[in-house]
């Protein structure tokens, strides 16, 4: 069975592949009432980690749960052993990733709408568009630590993509050929501009916020809630707080254009808010996600949308009312909502998956990579922008890029970064990435195994001409050899940050 599995903020949701058809699994909880979604949230009952409904479940009986732990994926500095709190108690990031796939995996095979016939076949998952290379690996690791066949990622914008030119191809012409993704999630807000050619899919460029989702509009909700109360957070305490956001969350994704009040719980005090107020806090979320966006769109020609033919939205936040309202005020008419938004990008990545569909992707890294290199015999270091974010990558074959050079010092001391942008000097800016520190030797005599740690940089004359090769793996992760050409040595390092347990 190929499937399509968006790991996301709030929910996690699988489709796959029936004859051309792209169907969302749905699972059963405890109660055994079918959901078309797994929910994402770890929970701790005594000793033991339980994942979606039971988890759920569990913190009914007062166990603790943790949501939202997809977020500290897109942190500067997570590794596979970042801890996650719960219940007082610290876990490894991967060790929770790859128990929560895990249990995903057996709900498909044992309480799902797919049960009686499930086989894990080759598998499609999803990242952020703007997600560094720690959480790319992490992500795919954890799916296949848990046993999914994983035959690919693709962003999640990408993925929609396929979904748009599968269910809208009509918008598409010879006139207007691209479209502008705008996927809203639960913790992420994505954009990407793709190029549509039949069933080839071109993504031209993306951008993206990490810490702009759904989560962010309960967030503003519960405020408004409180203060219908006229009380806080820290007076209603942590467990109440809680149950209000999933009131809240509740209450926003059922909330229709013509809604007018919401009605909620305030730690058992029923209050009324007000949507116009709530839009009106929202409001701002709206606007970060179109400023965000706004590079996509800038120099589109004829008017602001030129041969685009829509603005899609998916993601489950994209649902509220005021995102599509806000956007047409910006943009015109030509916005298109999809009509399945939480489960837009499982179907793409279904459609991704499945071969006799025949769509094809070529995505851009949409974040660049480079080097701070070592100058002046050691006294400074300059940056060397190796690839931009507008580098190609496949979903079918590696990328390789090389360079080649004369060396100039005994040793080369490599510090690997991704960045979002560089500055007019060509010095990285925005968000910056570390990842790994990469140590070698050109002097020959120091090509022995030794710690090159307490080794001066010195300059030396008429070093060797070094090759460096660097690979972008089908996933978007990059790995790196160099080699010393006179004498052979080599090393080579995958450039993800930590080291596995």
């Amino acid at each position: 069975m190929h499937l399509g599995v968006d790991f996301g903020t709030t929910r996690t949701i699988v489709a796959w592949v029936d004859r051309g058809n792209y169907p969302v699994v749905s699972f059963l909880d405890p109660d055994g009432d079918a959901h078309e979604y797994f929910p994402s949230v770890v929970g701790l009952r005594g000793d033991e980690l339980v994942f979606g409904f039971e988890a759920l479940a569990a913190s009914a009986g007062g166990a603790p749960l943790l949501k939202s732990f997809k977020r500290v994926l897109a942190t500067a500095d997570v590794t596979p052993v970042t801890p996650l709190a719960i219940g007082g108690r610290e876990f490894p990031v991967l060790e929770v990733l790859t128990g929560f796939m895990a249990a995903l995996l057996e709900a498909l095979a044992t309480s799902s709408s797919v049960a009686s016939a499930f086989e894990a076949g080759p598998t499609m998952v999803a990242v952020p568009a703007h997600a560094h290379g720690p959480q790319r690996f992490l992500t795919l690791e954890a799916f296949r630590r848990a046993g999914f066949p994983v035959a690919g990622m693709v962003n999640e914008p990408s993925a929609a993509g396929f979904e748009y030119s599968h269910r809208q191809g009509r918008t598409l012409n010879s006139r207007r050929t691209r479209v502008i993704v705008y996927d809203l999630g639960g913790g992420t807000f994505d954009a990407s501009l793709v190029n549509v050619d039949g069933t080839s899919h071109d993504v031209l460029d993306s951008i993206g916020a990490n810490n702009l989702g759904g989560d962010d509009f309960d967030e503003v909700l519960a405020q408004c809630a409180l203060a219908e109360a006229g009380t806080t957070r820290k007076a209603i305490g942590a467990r109440a707080f809680a149950t209000l956001l999933d009131e809240c969350r509740e209450a926003k994704e059922h909330l229709a254009p013509q809604t007018r009040r919401i009605a909620l719980e305030v730690a058992g005090r029923p209050v009324t808010v007000m949507v116009a107020d709530f839009y009106a806090d929202a409001a701002p979320l709206v606007e970060t996600s179109i400023d965000v966006m706004v590079p996509l769109v800038d120099g589109l020609g004829e008017g602001e949308l030129g041969d685009v033919a829509g603005i899609y939205l998916v993601g489950g936040a994209s649902g509220l009312p005021l995102v599509p309202r806000a956007l047409r005020e910006r943009f015109g008419r030509r916005v298109h909502r999809s009509p399945y938004p939480a489960a837009s990008t499982a179907i793409g990545l279904a459609i991704a998956a499945d071969d006799a569909a025949a769509f094809s992707l070529t995505d851009r890294l949409s974040r660049g990579f480079g080097v701070f290199r070592e100058r002046a015999g050691g006294a400074t270091v300059s940056f060397d922008p190796l690839l931009g974010r507008e580098e190609k990558v496949s979903a079918r074959a590696d990328v390789v890029v090389t360079r080649r050079y004369r060396a100039a010092h005994n040793v080369g001391w490599f510090r690997f970064v991704e960045y979002s942008a560089v500055d007019d000097a060509g010095e990285p800016q925005g968000d910056i990435v570390p990842f790994a520190e990469v140590m070698f030797p050109f002097d020959p005599a120091l090509q022995d195994g030794r710690d090159l740690r307490d080794v001066a940089v010195v300059r030396q004359e008429d070093g060797p001409l070094v090759e460096e090769t660097y690979t972008i793996d089908t996933h978007g992760i990059v790995s790196v050899r160099i080699t010393d050409l006179s004498t052979g040595f080599s090393r080579t390092e995958e450039l993800r940050a930590g080291d596995l347990p």
